[in-house]
């Protein structure tokens, strides 16, 4: 893999990992377009998680930086279901990448779900124990390949009647125990096999995966406050019944 496909990667990864249109759904299927594409380890896939995350980190860093105790907790608790998930089920999880059998449902789910978003809730409450755990479970089901983390996340947050910004928010740093946790058990259980990239197509995709993650992360903020999530629903859906059109 050169340094092109390296920042396309990157792109992908950063556009899709904050945007509600599923970055591991799209990983899988840009990876299939690739000349000769093939997977050196997973470093490389690390870098670009990566990526991400400081892009989290970078834009909420004040907020971070004034967490609360109680909003800590939260957190995570929020983290606790995709991390069981992830532990108990990694190699079904793994299929579902390598397979993508169900993509196309995936998708259309993802759509369905960002529509629903757009739908003011009539009830209005903080963010607590009880819901965090909900958006957690959320967070969990979103492993599968095709269902949006982002758009899981923040649509449980707005139906149970948290604030647009304050879900998306918690959405978003919930993201960084996820992100951290995932890659961490990925090195844990399949360590560096093979760094056999160059080191510019190993910065490429870092770098290219942050800037525009921190574009997605703005872009997804304005659409939600403006109730816009529509368009991303258009779209997942429009890539959904394509998958299932041309299975």
């Amino acid at each position: 893999m050169n340094i092109f496909w390296a920042g396309v990667l990157g792109a992908v990864q950063g556009l899709t990992e904050f945007l509600p249109i599923s970055s591991s759904g799209h990983l899988v299927l840009i990876q299939k377009f690739i000349p000769g594409f093939s997977q050196p380890g997973i470093l490389f896939d690390v870098i670009l998680h990566f990526g991400t995350l400081f892009a989290v980190i970078y834009l909420f860093r004040k907020k971070i930086f004034a967490l609360t105790p109680k909003y800590l907790l939260l957190l995570v608790l929020g983290s606790i279901p995709a991390a069981l998930a992830g532990f108990l089920f990694r190699r079904e999880f793994e299929e579902m990448f390598k397979r993508g059998t169900f993509l196309g449902i995936e998708f259309l789910i993802t759509g369905i779900l960002n529509f629903l978003v757009d739908i003011p809730s009539p009830v209005k409450t903080p963010l607590s124990v009880k819901n965090s755990l909900l958006i957690g479970i959320a967070q969990a089901v979103s492993i599968i390949p095709g269902i949006s983390r982002s758009g899981a996340t923040i649509f449980t947050g707005v139906r149970l009647g948290i604030d647009r910004k304050s879900a998306a928010e918690y959405s978003f740093l919930l993201s960084v125990p996820a992100i951290f946790g995932a890659n961490l058990l990925e090195i844990f259980s399949q360590g560096f096999k093979d760094t056999s990239l160059p080191q510019g197509s190993y910065l490429a995709g870092f770098l290219v995966s942050f800037i525009v993650g921190i574009f997605s992360i703005k872009l997804v903020m304005k659409f939600l406050l403006k109730s816009q999530f529509k368009f991303f629903a258009y779209y997942a859906l429009a890539l959904g019944l394509a998958i299932l059109l041309l299975q």
